[in-house]
């Protein structure tokens, strides 16, 4: 084969077929990676529940060291404020369709 001809043809061959193979094998790593699996949603389920109960305690020792002493007055005290469950009612209710829609 004549050398002149082996860098272009290996040029044609790279821009042709190399270059899409990287791209495509790529693009499919990308969306194949980009998904939560069932175990990436249990463990966010987990993880929620778990938030949910430590807020729950950290209320109840906050009302316990209030009733205690009664210069501590934290802003978690306060009795429940729309402002403050806003983003969790948003959640549980994210949550609700998504289990909805699976069944």
């Amino acid at each position: 084969m004549d050398p002149d001809l082996v860098v272009p043809l290996f040029g044609i061959l790279a821009v042709f077929v190399g270059l899409p193979w990287v791209v495509l094998h790529y693009v499919t790593r990308w969306k194949t990676a980009a998904t939560l699996t069932t175990g990436d949603e249990a463990l966010l389920d987990e993880l929620y529940q778990l938030a949910r109960r430590l807020d729950e305690r950290m209320d109840t020792v906050e009302r316990l060291v209030a009733a205690d002493n009664p210069e501590f007055r934290p802003a978690r005290v306060l009795p429940d404020r729309d402002v403050d469950n806003q983003k969790l009612r948003e959640l549980d209710r994210m949550l609700a369709e998504q289990k909805g829609t699976s069944k």
